[in-house]
């Protein structure tokens, strides 16, 4: 299937298949794309091609970072999907409980599980190769480490838990991203984290 496109000269040529790329010329650093991405990317960067290729990801310092009411959008979204998974659990396990006092232990435990239940979530997603959790892969954004590449689990998870700080005195460790070039938090400061926007071109 003839679907992938190249920019040779600052000019896109193809359609392409993955037959013909292998004939080409095609460095780390080619721009390119097929009809099922939103822009152009280097070869390096999908997965398909350095596979094909045998190229491998090159770091790239990141550029484009997430600005913090983008990430707050993608907090909000993220705790609706942890609250609306969490209550369907609660409520299966209160049908499926006998006795009114372990049904209200059931209820009375939901709120305090919420936020350890984030924690996990986030730093599980962040470390995955999605780099991110739903919040921020619908927006668009991804946490990396300051030289671009994914993080662990184990350092998401760090990452996750130092939010506790920045939580702290109204909130002022995540104030400070305001005031950071790279809009970074308290916690991504501890953690050498970003939090970056895809890149565009």
């Amino acid at each position: 299937m003839k679907d992938w496109y190249i920019v040779v000269d600052g000019k896109p040529t193809g359609p392409h298949d993955l037959a013909e790329l292998q004939t080409l010329n095609i460095r780390p650093g080619t721009f390119m794309k097929t009809t099922g991405m939103d822009d152009y990317k280097e070869a390096h960067e999908i997965p398909e091609l350095r596979k094909l290729l045998g190229f491998k990801k090159i770091a790239v310092t990141p550029q484009y970072f997430a600005t913090l009411d983008v990430r707050l959008l993608a907090v909000a979204i993220d705790y609706f999907v942890v609250a609306t998974v969490s209550v369907a659990v609660a409520l299966l396990l209160v049908i499926l409980t006998d006795g009114k006092i372990m049904k209200a232990l059931i209820s009375i435990s939901l709120p305090l599980l919420l936020l350890p239940v984030k924690i996990v979530y986030a730093a599980v997603m962040e470390g995955s190769q999605r780099q991110g959790t739903f919040g921020k892969s619908w927006l668009g954004l991804k946490v990396c480490d300051e030289t671009g590449l994914p993080i662990s689990t184990g350092r998401a998870f760090a990452r996750n838990l130092a939010k506790l700080l920045s939580g702290l005195l109204l909130g002022i460790g995540y104030l400070t991203g305001f005031f950071d070039r790279r809009q970074q938090c308290l916690h991504d400061k501890m953690a050498g984290t970003l939090v970056v926007k895809e890149r565009l071109v």
